[in-house]
């Protein structure tokens, strides 16, 4: 994927991992159009930047995607990446009756959203050079971390569906996984303070080599998280399960 030059389009990109890597790309010589459903966070992303833009939209609603990718393509008409990086987590306990409210919230958002921005904007991405798309999962699409299953769950059905993607692309998109550790983010409650996870700035700057290897990787693994990715393929999965839940 090429780094520089570029307009790109990031979810997720009012805090967190969204908020660094659109600062880094940014700071490469791109155009970079952060989006979520806060304006005041995407505020605070985009202050004293020039190049930097924001949009808002909600990833949960088929017609606030709509919408939003219309007004992206309107006022940005050379996006050529796309980064969908919108994500939600948070614990469930599965052994007793409840709502189903999370479980369906975590896939509308993580996994329909990526798929119907995706799908808004795929014919404009198709017609750009050097496009791309990187839809982000986690190291628990490989391994799941049982107190968020439907997480878990969320993020290896965007890994699946992400390798299909590209294989329909090839040719056409560049499509690349970024696959993220355990980081110091507020994803869920307290976890930018917990110091078994990897620190965000630290993330950023390991990602960002990686997007500038040539050619880019098909998908963006830091050495942190190999540990999940690697489980099954070395034999060890249910081993990592059991430890990665007792963290």
């Amino acid at each position: 994927m090429k780094t520089t030059g570029n307009t790109i389009l990031i979810t997720g990109g009012g805090s967190g991992i969204g908020r660094a890597l659109a600062r880094h790309f940014h700071e490469l010589g791109n155009t970079v159009i952060v989006a979520g459903r806060t304006a005041a966070t995407l505020a605070e992303t985009i202050e004293g930047r020039a190049g930097m833009h924001m949009l808002t939209v909600d990833a949960s609603d088929p017609g606030s995607i709509e919408a939003f990718a219309a007004e992206a393509i309107a006022r940005f008409p050379a996006i050529n990446i796309l980064f969908n990086n919108a994500g939600i987590m948070q614990r469930e306990d599965l052994t007793r009756r409840g709502h189903t409210t999370v479980a369906e919230q975590t896939f509308i958002t993580n996994v329909l959203g990526p798929i119907r921005l995706t799908n808004a904007l795929i014919e404009h991405l198709t017609a750009q050079e050097d496009a791309a798309i990187v839809n982000t999962t986690s190291g628990l699409a490989f391994v799941p971390l049982i107190g968020t299953p439907s997480y878990s769950a969320s993020k290896a059905a965007l890994h699946s569906w992400t390798v299909s993607l590209r294989e329909q692309l090839r040719g056409k998109v560049e499509v690349i996984e970024l696959a993220p550790p355990a980081v110091r983010t507020e994803l869920t409650p307290g976890q930018s303070t917990r110091e078994n996870y990897m620190p965000l700035d630290d993330y950023a700057a390991e990602v960002m080599a990686l997007f500038q290897q040539v050619p880019t990787p098909e998908e963006i693994l830091v050495e942190n998280v190999r540990f999940l990715r690697s489980a099954e393929r070395e034999g060890r999965f249910d081993e990592t399960v059991r430890m990665i839940s007792t963290l």
